[in-house]
């Protein structure tokens, strides 16, 4: 807007002075009006040579080491609430076993208080595993994505330095690649290439984390993130 306001002054001003000259200086006559200029032509669409790449970004992403790292730093914080839901699944379990060893004299109360006290500690047990894996996936996407967006920039400095015309995404199943030539696919060379760029050392290896904690049959299913998760959630 400033230039514009610039630009309106000067022509303002420079109006004003041409004004200011043709009322000293005897005026010449009208020049002949000349024909304005013919239009230029739309410029016709070419085709040029493709050199395809082929990219699995997500992938890739969480293959940086800063990824890896970014990784391993959510699954720590998620410890403490993953054995916390480890041991109450191993109470649900046991309270299970418990009454089905329990002998025929037990009463009746006493059986459906201890169904009650099943029911109350595996709902309990799913409420917290899928607030926890709510919370898990929102941190992973979010770690996701500071990582994604600098990859991003490598990425697409990789492609034009090595002077391809078209980059495709493979990370989801569901793309339209059916079959490319090996040497298309860029994805470990940009990793490589961030790596180097980054100054991010390899974090060490993390221990193998243990496995979900069994649900309680009849339960359901937390929906699974869109996000690849590289190792196991903290359910």
């Amino acid at each position: 807007m400033n230039r514009n306001l610039v630009l309106v002054s000067a022509l303002g001003a420079g109006l004003m002075t041409a004004a200011g000259v043709a009322q000293t200086a005897p005026q010449a006559p009208a020049a002949p009006a000349t024909q304005a200029a013919p239009a230029a032509a739309p410029v016709a669409p070419q085709a040029i040579p493709a050199k395809i790449a082929l990219v699995a970004f997500e992938q890739a992403v969480f293959a940086t080491n800063e990824g890896q790292k970014a990784v391993q730093d959510v699954q720590k914080k998620y410890e403490p609430k993953k054995a916390q839901i480890d041991t109450l699944a191993q109470e649900v379990e046991s309270l299970k076993k418990q009454l089905q060893s329990a002998p025929a004299t037990l009463s009746d109360e006493e059986r459906a208080s201890r169904l009650k006290a099943i029911d109350t500690k595996e709902k309990q047990l799913n409420r917290d595993a899928e607030d926890a894996q709510t919370a898990y996936n929102a941190d992973l996407q979010e770690a996701y994505a500071k990582v994604a967006q600098k990859v991003s920039v490598t990425l697409k400095t990789y492609v034009a330095n090595n002077g391809f015309t078209l980059l495709l995404d493979v990370s989801n199943q569901q793309s339209a690649v059916m079959w490319a030539v090996q040497n298309t696919d860029v994805t470990q060379a940009v990793v490589d290439a961030y790596n180097t760029s980054s100054g991010v050392a390899a974090p060490a290896p993390s221990a193998p984390s243990a496995g979900r904690p069994a649900r309680p049959s009849g339960t359901t299913t937390t929906p699974r993130s869109t996000t690849p998760r590289p190792a196991t959630p903290p359910k």
